[in-house]
């Protein structure tokens, strides 16, 4: 090795002195802030929020007001479990639902003790419950295929049964009725249109099928909007109508068309609505028109003699 001159190894010697002094102060700062670079001397204080106690050299968890030892924050801070009843530490896994607190190892189903810290499950009243327990004690099950229908599934319900939308199919076509209508017939349905094309009666006048409504007329459907008056065309539904030949007549036309006209007032004589008429030869009168042709009285029930084109009660007839 070589050796250096003597000026040399004092300026070494002094370099290496500095550097030890430069170390200890480094470690001296580690030291008091724990890894942490601080602003600060080492007499300043880093204590418990809580207990007072220093914090140097220990675990401490920091919250908004201060630094907590890891005991002070348990006590303060840390949750009840709502299963076992113990405090949630810090170190451990905490799971909650709503305002209830868990341990990851008591989040369990009620009914199957299974793990529900990565399964979906369902709370009913004040028990935590498996999808599976759950479907097995309190969904319903489809109709069709006798599988449980699956909370969160779309399904379909009616008559106090339940389906999948998939199973709720027409009985005829057997395509999956959906938010369409449908109609029942017994322990089958049918969409709209298969209903109407194998069970719908048709109109007698335009042969399309009538699906709700309609009126009866000699034992034959009929919609409301065809069933009208032969001569008019009025709708007769709920209406006074009768028939000549087989064909529905209103009134008026009925009376235009073919009832007998009276002799006094020439208006038709139809007898609906209780109107009664006499009738005399070739003639006809309705019951207020039957009257004297002298002294207009009333002649229905009483004698009376022709004359002519008049009807005379006994006392003007036997002033002639």
């Amino acid at each position: 090795s070589r050796s250096l001159p003597s000026g040399d190894g004092r300026a070494l010697r002094g370099h290496l002195g500095q550097c030890k002094l430069t170390l200890i102060q480094c470690l001296a700062d580690l030291v008091a802030g724990e890894g942490v670079p601080q602003t600060g001397t080492m007499t300043e204080c880093f204590d418990c929020d809580n207990c007072k106690e220093s914090l140097y050299g220990r675990k401490y968890i920091q919250m908004d007001n201060g630094p907590y030892c890891i005991p002070c924050y348990d006590a303060h801070f840390a949750n009840t479990c709502d299963e076992c009843k113990e405090l949630i530490g810090h170190d451990c896994r905490e799971l909650y639902y709503e305002d209830r607190h868990y341990h990851e190892h008591c989040f369990r189903c009620f009914r199957c003790d299974r793990s529900l810290a990565d399964e979906p499950f369902t709370c009913q009243g004040e028990e935590l419950l498996c999808n599976d327990c759950y479907c097995s004690e309190f969904s319903s099950k489809c109709i069709a295929c006798e599988k449980t229908v699956m909370p969160g599934s779309r399904k379909l319900e009616y008559n106090g049964q339940t389906w999948h939308e998939h199973c709720f199919i027409c009985s005829s076509c057997q395509q999956p009725i959906g938010s369409r209508s449908f109609i029942p017939d017994k322990k089958d349905y049918y969409c709209v249109p298969c209903y109407e094309s194998k069970f719908a009666p048709r109109c007698t006048r335009c042969k399309k099928t009538l699906t709700k409504g309609g009126v009866t007329y000699r034992d034959e459907p009929w919609h409301k909007e065809c069933f009208v008056c032969t001569g008019c065309k009025t709708p007769l539904a709920g209406q006074q109508f009768t028939s000549q030949d087989d064909n529905p007549y209103c009134i008026k036309c009925f009376g235009n068309l073919y009832a007998k006209k009276c002799s006094a007032c020439t208006k038709p004589i139809t007898g609906f609505g209780g109107g009664k008429y006499v009738s005399f030869e070739d003639r006809h009168w309705h019951h207020n028109c039957f009257n004297c042709a002298r002294c207009n009285t009333s002649l229905v029930g009483k004698g009376f003699i022709p004359d002519n084109d008049e009807i005379l009660c006994r006392d003007c007839s036997s002033d002639l």
